[in-house]
């Protein structure tokens, strides 16, 4: 399956902007097998979200679920932080 990257800016920023950037790159990191248990509360929730942010939604669950993506994305948060 390919991975969607498309929204990693927007999160980066909103993650930036509440200063928590560095704690979720180090949680993604190192949370190992509960990612999966987060990505299956964002798969529930999911019915909440009929504004068109599903989409969002489903791509951050699959972030969670493949290891290589989560380890990518913390990469791509600590390059944001150091431009």
């Amino acid at each position: 399956m390919q991975a969607d990257r498309t929204y990693w800016p927007a999160w980066v920023r909103f993650l930036h902007r509440w200063g928590i950037s560095e704690l979720f790159a180090a949680l993604l990191e190192s949370t190992g097998p509960l990612k999966l248990i987060f990505a299956q509360i964002v798969y529930l929730g999911q019915p909440l979200f009929n504004n068109g942010a599903v989409e969002k939604w489903q791509a951050l669950a699959s972030l969670l679920e493949d290891e290589a993506e989560s380890r990518s994305f913390a990469a791509f948060i600590r390059e944001e932080e150091a431009r």
